[in-house]
């Protein structure tokens, strides 16, 4: 398997969550995790069919039959004139006739000696088969890891904005008594008092609708994952260095290189087709007719009889149609690799956009800091100018939308840092 479906990971005594255990716990709750075991168990059914190919084959039948008409060695001798023949010697014919009603309890024995290697590509075949299909059974898992990520972190990004939201909730309260207290004294207009509470009302907007999302968010990866997720938080994962240049371990390349080796399958299958095999074989039975066909029609009594040989048999119509079945099989290979060429070279756009945006976002995250506390020290002096009556409410407003911007712009911009470096590892 792709990923390490072991024990699930315990919740820390915090109640935090963590990306490697909603990875694990959606794996764990993901209907395909099922599918490994069934997979296996319809491997081990084909392989020990194939395995049983050489077991003698034994078949019982019977058979019962009524004849409208049976040889009646008689009337051949009485129209060759033996009957005269042997009556002048004094002789007396002997009755020699078939019964009408005849019948048979047989036992067929088969035992391979040589099969040509079918057995042996039988069992490639199953084997390639179960290959193939764990191979897309991990590209699903892998599927299933991205849309984690991709929630995981999209519920980062939405509490940070909640957090930020916050914090310039908590600024514009305090300006907004300030403010109230400005106007209380005949120091500012009405106009700036309702300024600042149409700001403050247009912020709880934006939480109400950021509120939503995140329900819709929390809800959704608690399905995936199989837990209830309301009351825990997430923990922000901690950067890492990855490699652009590291070992390709995509399911796509193991699925490509699956249906390849089920391919190679076909083809030895496809001329163990046209290969002889011999096998030995016995055949014995009660009944009548035995083998002693005159005792028989002397006695009429029933009997055993049995046959032993050697068998071949050789198909030569598989070569009819050898040269252009194994010709589709190599259009499938060349298009297998096409598709493998095409994979890799649409990896390796993905990687470089990948990289840099991590590039762009490592830089940006430099100047972050100092942005926010510039905008900040920026936004203490404008409130003191707007209590000495120098700026005007918007103004004030205007840096305390500044600072807010940097602050969140700071925040986004380290979680999408982490989750590009997260993306380019699953790339």
């Amino acid at each position: 398997m792709i990923f390490l479906l072991a024990a699930v990971t315990p919740i820390l005594s915090e109640a935090q969550v963590t990306l490697d255990s909603c990875r694990r716990w959606a794996q764990l709750n993901y209907p395909v995790i099922r599918q490994y075991e069934l997979i296996q168990k319809s491997a081990d059914y084909s392989v020990s069919n194939a395995a049983r190919s050489w077991i003698p084959r034994v078949v019982l039948s019977g058979q019962a039959s009524y004849q409208s008409d049976a040889a009646n060695m008689g009337e051949v001798w009485e129209t060759l004139g033996l009957d005269r023949m042997l009556a002048a010697l004094g002789q007396e014919i002997p009755e020699m006739y078939m019964r009408n009603f005849q019948g048979k309890v047989q036992v067929d024995v088969q035992q391979t000696l040589w099969d040509g290697g079918k057995a042996a590509a039988d069992k490639q075949t199953a084997y390639a088969e179960l290959q193939k299909q764990e191979a897309q059974a991990d590209l699903d898992f892998y599927q299933l890891d991205n849309r984690i990520l991709s929630l995981y972190f999209g519920l980062l990004l939405l509490e940070e904005q909640q957090r930020q939201l916050s914090h310039t909730d908590s600024l514009l309260q305090s300006n907004f008594k300030r403010v109230k207290n400005l106007y209380d004294n005949e120091m500012v207009l009405r106009s700036d008092v309702d300024a600042v509470e149409v700001e403050l009302l247009s912020l709880q907007q934006r939480q109400q609708q950021l509120s939503y999302s995140w329900q819709a968010y929390r809800e959704m990866l608690s399905q995936m994952v199989g837990r209830n997720l309301t009351d825990m938080t997430l923990a922000i994962p901690a950067e890492k260095t990855v490699a652009i240049q590291g070992e390709n371990r995509r399911p796509e390349l193991r699925l490509l290189s699956a249906q390849c080796n089920y391919l190679d399958a076909q083809r030895k299958s496809l001329k163990v087709l046209s290969m002889p095999q011999f096998s030995a074989f016995a055949q014995g039975w009660y009944g009548y007719p035995t083998l002693n066909m005159f005792k028989a029609m002397q006695s009429g009594q029933w009997g055993l009889s049995g046959i032993v040989g050697v068998r071949m048999q050789w198909n030569l119509s598989a070569y009819y149609t050898q040269k252009n079945r194994m010709g589709q099989l190599d259009i499938l290979q060349k298009q297998l690799e096409v598709q493998k060429d095409v994979f890799l070279y649409n990896q390796r756009l993905q990687k470089l956009q990948e990289n840099t945006e991590i590039i762009r976002l490592t830089e940006t995250l430099e100047n972050d800091d100092r942005i926010v506390d510039l905008r900040r020290s920026v936004r203490r002096a404008a409130e003191t100018k707007h209590e000495n009556g120098t700026i005007t409410t918007s103004e004030l407003l205007q840096k305390i939308a500044d600072e807010s911007a940097a602050m969140s712009a700071r925040s986004i911009h380290r979680i999408e840092l982490i989750k590009a470096q997260y993306e380019l590892e699953n790339l």
